[in-house]
């Protein structure tokens, strides 16, 4: 078998000093599939970036070489790897939004790729940004190129990134977590794109990955990474199969299961026939001739200690849905907490029931504030719930709750967000959030953003607070295999309406809509 990339005996340090990667050695065979699996912080991305030669100023290769066509790429200067990126060795990434330049329209930016890396024609590098954007599955854009990356869907960011990639006929396609984001249709739609334009173009991919069951389905070979090292490589059947290292034990003994729950048959959430409808205004006058019909008449019922999930794809309305029970935007129908409807509570009311009901978000990243310590960012609700409260009092109520859900208080308290990994900061979101001893939790994607091991870290954790503080949870995800370990029962919803509901194990095992069907079909 020919390798189109031969990597040996490499190493990089940070900083000088500290050993990032440690002397690792692999392959990537023309035309297959290799991947990198581990935890974060296990060196997947920083040996993608060594291929480039985009490692971070801070990071240094120390020893060893990257062989590509018969020259060692760590050799080559900054002006010969211009003319490789983009054109022979090309890159797609988790998030297609930070990738696109929101200001250039779509057809600009692939014909700059183009152009970049051939001596093509204005009029020539238009025409085949026409047909990478039909081979990508874009018939429509293509018809309308000249938009901008806002305008489109997290699935059409990513074809339109993929399309960019496979412009100039690339060698080898880096894709960095190019699915992790994206709705479970949309998730199986771009892996087989990837399979199909591979074997069209007999292409190298190196698919770096926390997801298992997305590896299984894409690997050729699998080179399992832990803390800088490659732990254990082999094909994807062996390693499956037959895996020899214990953390490769454990990484593909952490796919979640079904939890066994006996939830409190006593409503503490009550929706009925929910209205969210975005009025669509034309003219000068901008008089409403329609409506965006996010939420369409939902009702359910939520009981105590009980677990329901909410899956569909983008655009379905589960975030309309939140933003109303929060009564963050207008909505019809009435929303009942421990049977006070919130339609009839005055501000004041209301926001001493707002500790009964909490919220941890996808990204923890992003909503933990970078200017405040994890001791600010946990007690920040006591201040607002109970003013009263003595800096005494408050000290051990977050000493506690950090010790809860795991993390040690003595060496959290004064450190800020970004001195955290991706689990570390969910959990701080959790403690934020169970502080106030809330009724509900709503939770928004918790776990999308996190390896695998660290996802059933989480999931066994809030599985642990519900058990013992008789917690009831709203579970929002695209991730159905999630959805099966901790949900009690599921609503599927479709362009705002609910059209499948029921317990979770007859969702699975006998599902009646085909739209539930394809949700499931879709899960790898």
């Amino acid at each position: 078998m020919d390798n189109l990339v031969t990597i040996n005996n490499l190493s990089v340090v940070f900083n000088k000093d500290k050993k990032i990667i440690d002397n690792i050695s692999f392959d990537i065979p023309k035309g297959k599939t290799v991947a990198l699996v581990g935890e974060s912080g296990s060196g997947k991305t920083i040996t993608a970036l060594s291929i480039l030669k985009l490692l971070p100023s801070a990071a240094t290769n120390t020893d060893g070489e990257i062989i590509y066509n018969n020259k060692n790429l760590l050799a080559n200067t900054d002006q010969q790897m211009q003319k490789i990126r983009g054109k022979n060795l090309t890159t797609i990434f988790q998030e297609p939004m930070l990738s696109l330049n929101p200001l250039h329209t779509i057809d600009r930016q692939i014909e700059e790729i183009i152009t970049t890396h051939s001596n093509s024609s204005t009029k020539s590098a238009r025409l085949k940004t026409l047909e990478l954007l039909k081979e990508v599955g874009l018939e429509e854009i293509a018809k309308r190129p000249n938009i901008y990356s806002y305008e489109l869907s997290g699935g059409q960011r990513q074809r339109v990134m993929i399309a960019m990639s496979i412009a100039n006929n690339p060698d080898l396609l880096i894709a960095d977590e190019p699915t992790t984001a994206l709705d479970v249709s949309v998730q199986i739609q771009i892996l087989e794109l990837l399979k199909k334009l591979q074997k069209k173009l007999n292409m190298s991919i190196l698919f770096i990955s926390h997801d298992l069951s997305v590896v299984k389905h894409m690997a050729d070979f699998i080179c399992v990474m832990k803390e800088g090292k490659i732990i254990e490589q082999n094909t994807k059947d062996e390693v499956f199969n037959n895996p020899i290292h214990n953390y490769t034990k454990e990484l593909i003994n952490s796919q979640n299961k079904k939890r066994e729950n006996e939830f409190i048959k006593n409503s503490i959430l009550n929706v009925e026939n929910l209205k969210v409808w975005y009025p669509i205004k034309k003219g000068i006058l901008k008089k409403t001739v329609d409506h965006v019909k996010a939420i369409n008449n939902l009702s359910f019922n939520l009981n105590k200690k009980e677990t329901i999930g909410i899956v569909g794809e983008s655009g379905s309305g589960k975030t309309s849905l939140v933003l109303a029970i929060l009564k963050l935007i207008n909505s019809e129908g009435k929303i009942k907490i421990n049977n006070l409807e919130l339609s009839n509570l005055k501000q004041k009311e209301f926001k001493k029931l707002r500790k009964d009901i909490q919220i941890v978000f996808q990204d923890p990243f992003s909503s933990l504030s970078p200017r405040m310590t994890v001791e600010q960012i946990v007690s920040e609700g006591l201040y607002v719930h109970y003013p009263d409260i003595s800096v005494n009092e408050k000290n051990l109520k977050v000493e506690s709750i950090l010790n809860e859900v795991g993390l040690k208080y003595s060496e959290t308290y004064n450190r800020f967000p970004h001195e955290f990994s991706g689990g570390q900061r969910q959990r701080i979101a959790i403690a934020r959030a169970l502080i106030l001893n809330p009724k509900i939790l709503i939770l928004d994607e918790p776990t999308s953003a996190l390896d695998i091991t660290i996802q059933k870290q989480i999931i066994d954790l809030l599985n642990n607070l519900q058990k013992k503080y008789l917690i009831t949870y709203l579970f929002i995800s695209h991730d159905m295999k999630v959805i099966k370990s901790v949900a009690d029962n599921i609503l599927v919803l479709k362009n705002g309406n609910l059209i499948e509901s029921g317990n979770t194990d007859e969702i699975f095992n006998n599902p009646k809509n085909d739209y539930t069907k394809t949700l499931l079909s879709a899960v790898i």
